[in-house]
């Protein structure tokens, strides 16, 4: 199912005006330039472009995965946003054409895949993508689990006059829904998500079922340590010579 219709990516970059800023995606994008290096770059979720475009700007040929034709409406309305190619499907499943020296899933798109299998199956797709030696990079949160009271399953992640953003998670099957509440002109506009979260060292198992195998892992894009503490994590994987 496809939760990002006109009606979400009309008001996308909007409503995340804080992760476009440039102190959040220079930092990204250097990284991934660096990753890239002569070759060509793979983002799955491309959404409208807030990785992408920059990107591209630094001289790093990106073509992109995304479900929804109207995000993908949004990017194209850009400046430079027709240059770049995007195919529409499903990111752990859809193939195109060539190989990539990187590729990416940022913002916690990962957990999009609501199902073990459907992750798995993005690990080994992007596999099958990358040059021997290829980086696959996932930005995501950590799960949030060892701040959640016990018996509870409801943590908030937005409280303002205006937002309020709550997470309902299911421990027993990994699973969580995101729940919006948020005041626009007056009017109530209320939504949820599903997504299945996930743990680092599942991810490093994924990857070593598709034939590539942790490298870095940073808590940040700033290339800050990973520690216990950490809310999230940006790993990058390598794909096995062969």
């Amino acid at each position: 199912m496809d939760y990002f219709g006109e009606g979400v990516a009309e008001r996308y970059d909007e409503s995340s005006a804080d992760m476009f800023e440039p102190a959040v995606v220079e930092p990204a994008v250097d990284l991934l330039a660096d990753l890239a290096g002569d070759g060509a770059a793979l983002e799955l979720g491309i959404g409208t472009g807030r990785i992408a475009l920059p990107l591209t700007q630094r001289g790093v040929r990106v073509h992109g995965i995304d479900l929804s034709e109207a995000m993908v409406a949004q990017l194209r309305a850009k400046p430079s946003g027709e240059d770049i190619g995007v195919t529409i499907g499903d990111f752990a499943t859809t193939t195109v054409e060539g190989t990539f020296s990187v590729a990416y899933l940022v913002f916690n798109t990962i957990m999009n895949l609501t199902t073990q299998d459907e992750q798995v199956a993005c690990f080994q797709n992007v596999a099958a993508h990358l040059e021997p030696g290829g980086c696959f990079v996932i930005e995501v949160g950590v799960p949030g689990l060892q701040r959640l009271p016990p018996g509870e399953t409801f943590r908030p992640f937005t409280v303002t006059a205006t937002r309020l953003g709550f997470d309902e998670y299911d421990v027993a099957s990994q699973g969580l829904i995101s729940h919006h509440y948020r005041v626009v002109d007056d009017k109530l506009e209320v939504w949820s998500m599903p997504f299945r979260y996930v743990w680092p060292s599942e991810l490093d198992l994924m990857a070593r079922l598709a034939g590539m195998t942790l490298r870095e892992r940073w808590s940040d894009w700033n290339r800050e340590p990973f520690t216990s503490d950490s809310t999230k994590h940006v790993s990058v994987w390598e794909k096995m010579g062969v």
